[in-house]
């Protein structure tokens, strides 16, 4: 039976390009029929890897079915993944977040989960020797999956193996790491298309704080200003947005990735409380400049507290 790899909901380049690396390699090395799947568009810069290595965008599905064969990539939060997960029958999970908890399987599976910046980091050393027979276009997406989720390598994220990864995959495809990274991000940084709705879901994920449901929505860029401008109409369109997906707040973090630092955006009192508990901080309007802080992962979500 065919195998679905995914990752999560709102997909980034980390989870569209996941999916195509573990496909490949469970079709072409394991001889196990296996498919990447989406669950939802891929963001401007995950598009933008499509684009130039030439790979097919997968399908996207809205759910699985009961007793399908699933591997779940660059995530393991029940939150983020299809409503009928937990009838799936759940072959392997391949993540670098915190677990959660709350996955169950219907037997035994393998599990790897490393603290390394990149799913995709992980996935070339599960690869191993057969990393030799690996496509020129599958290459590209996993230094593009690396090169994201490091911010090229500011993020505090980043491991020494990411980085020797990474300059390992771009010697073999003869890229020169700053002007890739560049077009990458300026593809990220193109939001003009999406309503603040979109952009606010986008790259997000929810946790629970002291009793509070939040989304929290992270945007990196390198033209935050194209973000900012936009402002009030992003905090108008929060409480539809959080009330739509039964959250009690919308977190936006605006990441400059170049100045290495996020704007938060202060709607409320609320907020205004996260950013001073959370982050020492002290709002005097409705941003909040937040110097060093990059990485959702292991700089926000950590230290959230209201």
């Amino acid at each position: 039976m065919n195998i679905q790899v995914f990752g999560h909901k709102s997909p980034d380049t980390d989870s569209t390009g996941s999916p195509l690396i573990w496909a490949w390699y469970l079709n072409e090395i394991k001889g196990t029929p296996a498919t990447p799947v989406l669950l939802g568009e891929p963001n401007t810069e995950a598009a933008f890897m499509l684009d130039r290595w030439n790979l097919t965008k997968p399908e996207i599905i809205s759910d699985v079915d009961a007793d399908a064969p699933v591997v779940i990539v660059d995530t393991n939060n029940p939150a983020e993944l299809p409503a009928g997960i937990n009838s799936a029958d759940i072959r392997a999970i391949i993540d670098h977040h915190k677990l959660v908890g709350g996955l169950e399987t219907k037997g035994p599976i393998d599990i790897t989960v490393r603290p390394l910046a990149c799913t995709a980091t992980i996935m070339h050393d599960l690869i191993g020797d057969d990393m030799a027979k690996m496509p020129e276009p599958i290459r590209g997406a996993m230094l593009t999956c690396i090169l994201s989720d490091t911010l090229e390598f500011r993020s505090p994220t980043t491991t020494a193996h990411d980085r020797a990864v990474a300059e390992s995959l771009a010697r073999d495809l003869n890229i020169e790491i700053p002007a890739y990274a560049a077009e990458m991000f300026a593809a990220k940084s193109d939001v003009s298309a999406f309503s603040e709705a979109e952009l606010l879901r986008m790259d997000s994920k929810e946790y629970e704080v002291g009793g509070k449901q939040f989304r929290v929505s992270v945007l990196e860029t390198t033209s935050p200003q194209m973000v900012l401008d936009r402002k009030d109409a992003l905090m108008a369109a929060m409480p539809g947005v959080a009330e739509e997906d039964g959250a009690d707040q919308v977190l936006l973090f605006v990441v400059d990735i170049l100045n290495e630092e996020a704007t938060l955006l202060v709607p409320n009192d609320l907020v205004k409380t996260v950013a001073e508990k959370s982050f020492d901080a002290t709002p005097t309007g409705d941003t909040v400049v937040l110097p060093g802080i990059m990485s959702r992962k292991k700089q926000i979500i950590p230290n959230l507290k209201v």
